[in-house]
């Protein structure tokens, strides 16, 4: 498992944070002695997923889209 001082983390923490988005083990050190663990946060990133409510959603009103009846002056 790839070791990094914290001066050399400073210096190429992007490079780090790819490595641990492929899932790559980068820890950071403090006098040779591990401090830290960089790891992803799960499911960062992702966002929504089309079709995720597919089967989920089980009656519309007909009226759904219909202007509410406190706004028919604005029409």
């Amino acid at each position: 498992m790839p070791q990094f001082n914290i001066a050399e983390a400073k210096s190429h923490f992007s490079e780090l944070i790819q490595k641990a988005l492929t899932g790559e083990d980068v820890l950071i050190a403090r006098d040779n002695k591990p401090i830290l663990r960089l790891v992803p946060v799960k499911n960062a990133g992702k966002g929504r997923q089309p079709g995720s409510a597919k089967g989920k959603i089980l009656y519309v009103a007909p009226d759904f889209d219909e202007p509410l009846a406190d706004f028919s002056e604005y029409r």
